[in-house]
Parts: C-alpha cells; structure tokens; sequence
C-alpha cells in the first residue's frame, strides 16, 4: 500500500512538473531571403519560434506586449495586454532560440489582492534583476488608458506606484486613450524612461502622423528628448530598451492597412548627445524589417537584452487567429 502510494505521488509530482514547463512552441522562418545565422543590416538573425495560444493556469497566454529577461533567475518574464505576467524559459543552443518553456503565469493584482480591473498593461521593464541577488526582483509596468506606471513583484503582487510627470498624467493630453504610456525601460543614469505610443496632441500640432511626426522619451522629472518618428504612416513607438552604454534601443511599428506593408524599425538613440529637451539626439537605424521584402513580420511591441549581444522581441497576437505570437532572437553588431 505505502509503495502504491509512493508510486501514485511521484506520477503526481511528475505530471504537475511536465504541466509547470510546457512546450508549446515551434520553429517559423522570419525571412524568405535571410536564413538563421545571416546577418542584416546591424542585427544577426538567431532564430524565431512561435507561441502557441493556450491557456497557463486558466491564463491565456496571448497579448504578449512586454519582454524582460533576468539574469539572476535566468527567466524571461512576458507581459501581457489583459494584466497577467508568465515566466518562460527560452532554450538557446550555439546562440540560436530553439524554443521556448513555458513555467508559470500570474494574474496582476490590485492592492486588495484582487485581479486588477483597470487592465491594459504595455510597457515592461526590470529592477534588480542583474545584481547577484537572488528573489528581489521587482517589475516596471506601464498601462494605458488610465495612464499609470507601477512596481509588481514577478508574481503579480503590487508594490507601488510612481509619480508620473505632468504632461504624461492626463489621458486627454495623448492622442487616443489607445495610444498612452507604451513603453517603458530602466537607464542606468536617467532612471526609468517612457514612451507615449503616439506623440502627444501638443507635441503633435505642427504634424501630422504620416511620417514626419516626433517621438519623445520623457523621465519621471520630466526631462525630455525628442527624435524623428521612422518615416511611414503611423510610426509609433511600442518598445525602449536602454543599454549599458546610456544608448536606447527603440522598437516601432507602422501599420495602416492590411493592404499596406507592416513595417517594424528598431533603431539606437544616444540620449547623452542632447541636452534636456532636445530636438537633435544622435541615433542610427539599426534594422529595419518590412513586409513587402519579405519578412514574415507580426505585431511587434516587445524587446529586451538577453546576454551578451544578444536581444529577444516578442509580439502581440490581439487575441486573433489571424495573427501569432512570435520570439525572435537576434544579434546586434556591426557587421
């Protein structure tokens, strides 16, 4: 009897742990004319696999708009629209992304221990995930709609509020409550760094979205750096990843139609080469992916540094079957 029961209990043990680190992933080309391992522009493709569209825990995993990896836990942390965060595990081998394992997933809370109602969670960006310590990482989280910027622990749990700067508090002042605080990074000097997806209205006046309008990465103080929008039609920003170097990674995406080309940019901005408010930041594109030169692009609003060189983005599906989820891994360099 006790062995029976031994024997039912490690079945028990081994099916919770197979659910607890599911695969359900698989390898997609990213480019019918560059293969893995070919280099474009200043990036180094290193694989690309798709995310099923399950449920973790009763949690949908789909809507991924946020990407953090941390070091000290060796775990991604993705973030999704509908405010739940899930722990993945991406497989690398001889620096190429094989797949991906997917560990836990969490519901965000609001300070009742509640789900969180006013959802709509964007921006994704890490505290202490690359100090040597064990347990005390502590996530950014940026939300539109009801314009907001928090700390969560890496289970959900709140910690915290931030004091957003006085143009970015009031959603009348963005230009769709759809288009607020998109992203949103930890600088090593500046501290944390936002995004509005659109410039705002007043930022905004002298142009119009189709290509020559301006972004601005603002600080918690206000401080501000203004840079030209990748010229195509409603070029918004959905990513900021800052360097070691002080330099930022920004990812955008210009979409207007399903008759126009879907257009991804991602580009390198040296905020340290212009003062406070400055017009004129160096920056140098880094890559630029479109889809009428046959890139097998999706809606890409997620992006971190990894190890090394190397970096992840991830996109949001919007909950359609039309659409994927995509992890692509990349090098950066120039080659």
């Amino acid at each position: 009897m006790i062995l029976k029961f031994i024997k039912t209990l490690a079945l028990l043990i081994w099916l919770v742990t197979l659910t607890a680190c599911m695969t359900i992933t698989r390898p997609v080309t990213f480019s019918d004319q560059y293969q893995v391992g070919d280099a474009y522009m200043k990036i180094r493709l290193q694989g690309t696999v798709e995310l099923a569209n399950d449920e973790i825990n009763g949690i949908p995993l789909t809507e991924l708009s946020g990407l953090v990896w941390d070091e000290d836990e060796k775990r991604l942390y993705a973030l999704s629209d509908n405010g739940s965060l899930f722990h993945l595990r991406p497989i690398i081998n001889n620096n190429t992304l094989t797949d991906i394992k997917v560990l836990y997933a969490y519901w965000l809370l609001n300070n009742k221990g509640e789900r969180l109602q006013s959802r709509d969670s964007e921006g994704l960006a890490i505290l202490n995930g690359n100090n040597g310590v064990a347990g005390d990482t502590e996530l950014v989280i940026s939300f539109e709609r009801q314009p907001r910027v928090a700390r969560f622990s890496p289970q959900g749990t709140p910690l915290g509020d931030y004091t957003l700067p006085a143009p970015l508090q009031n959603i009348e002042n963005y230009y769709s409550s759809n288009k607020a605080l998109e992203a949103v990074t930890v600088h090593p000097r500046l501290g944390i760094l936002l995004a509005p997806e659109w410039p705002l209205k007043q930022k905004n006046q002298e142009y119009s979205l189709k290509g020559q309008h301006k972004h601005t990465i603002y600080t918690l103080n206000n401080q501000q750096w203004t840079f030209p929008a990748y010229p195509a039609p409603n070029s918004a920003v959905v990513a900021l990843e800052a360097l070691a170097d002080g330099s930022v990674l920004v990812l955008e995406r210009a979409f207007v139609s399903v008759f126009q080309p879907f257009i991804i940019s991602l580009r390198q901005v040296w905020l340290s080469t212009g003062k406070n408010g400055s017009t004129n930041v160096k920056y140098q594109q880094v890559a630029v992916l479109d889809s009428s030169e046959g890139w097998e692009i999706d809606n890409f609003e997620g992006l971190t540094h990894h190890q090394n060189t190397f970096f992840i983005m991830v996109s949001d599906d919007n909950n359609s079957s039309l659409q994927s989820t995509l992890l692509s891994y990349w090098e950066l360099g120039n080659w």
